[in-house]
């Protein structure tokens, strides 16, 4: 059996130590990106505050992905094993736009959230809410910071666009409400796929759920039948063991003796 390398256990703790600062540097990034969004006639040092706190909480993730990579005694495989991850650190670089440091955002909470998880039930779990939430509400911040400046544009209000967002992720799309700006339809063209993914992943997830408890069910039953066939056996060998000590009892028991003290088949001497 070969040993776990020593930069692999430093590396975890490094992951279990960073697992709730980080989740919550995810957080204040939201905050960071909505606040400006839904409040746009705040003053101009609040969207400068919320920029550098978007940018700072990038460089925590950064210097996380880079101390992981460090500690990590193949460094190759790792970078293989977390694309998601490089690829969020490395988004906002190739373009300064807010829309890159959001999906960065994204990808990196969603990271956390699935290595913060016990098992891979609640991993599961937690990952589908944890994106269906995120995404409801940053694809709802996203449309409105695009489609609000369009001059064609019906999403002018937040309940606007988590009612647009809503029924685009949920491909019911009724219509009332759509983007007119080209990077807003990119925007819907995301959420569909997403909203596509997200519903294949939670029908898939109910399904393991219902195939899960029946599983189980059938071994309680299962293990039901076998402990009844087990007393059935251990019934039927006492009887027989019973019916064997009462043959055994019977035959020890002698004949009863004949007339007049003779043996049987005796008969008495006539006088």
């Amino acid at each position: 059996m070969s040993e776990t390398p020593p930069g692999l256990h430093k590396r975890e703790r490094w992951e279990r130590r960073t697992q709730g600062p980080l989740l919550a540097l995810s957080l204040l990034f939201a905050a960071a990106y909505a606040v400006p969004i839904v409040l746009p006639d705040s003053d101009p040092w609040v969207r400068e505050a919320g920029r550098a706190v978007e940018w700072g909480v990038w460089a925590a993730f950064a210097v996380d992905l880079a101390v992981r990579l460090h500690l990590s005694p193949r460094k190759l495989r790792f970078l293989r094993e977390h694309p998601l991850a490089v690829l969020a650190v490395a988004l906002p670089l190739l373009q300064p736009l807010r829309l890159l440091r959001l999906v960065s955002g994204l990808l990196l909470a969603g990271h956390r959230a699935r290595l913060a998880a016990a098992t891979a039930q609640i991993r599961l779990t937690t990952y589908v809410a944890g994106s269906c939430a995120g995404l409801l509400l940053f694809g709802s911040l996203a449309v409105l910071e695009v489609e609000r400046k369009s001059p064609e544009g019906n999403i002018t209000t937040f309940g606007d666009a988590v009612w647009w967002s809503f029924t685009t992720m949920t491909t019911v799309g009724y219509g009332d409400l759509a983007p007119t700006t080209g990077l807003g339809r990119v925007l819907a063209v995301g959420l569909m796929l997403s909203g596509i993914a997200l519903l294949g992943v939670v029908t898939a997830n109910i399904a393991a759920w219902f195939i899960s408890q029946f599983d189980r069910e059938n071994a309680e039953e299962q293990r039901q039948t076998a402990a009844i066939d087990e007393l059935t056996a251990e019934v039927r060998a006492l009887r027989a063991e019973l019916a064997a000590a009462t043959g055994e009892g019977r035959a020890a028991v002698p004949e009863p003796a004949g007339r007049n003290g003779g043996g049987p088949g005796v008969s008495s001497p006539r006088s």
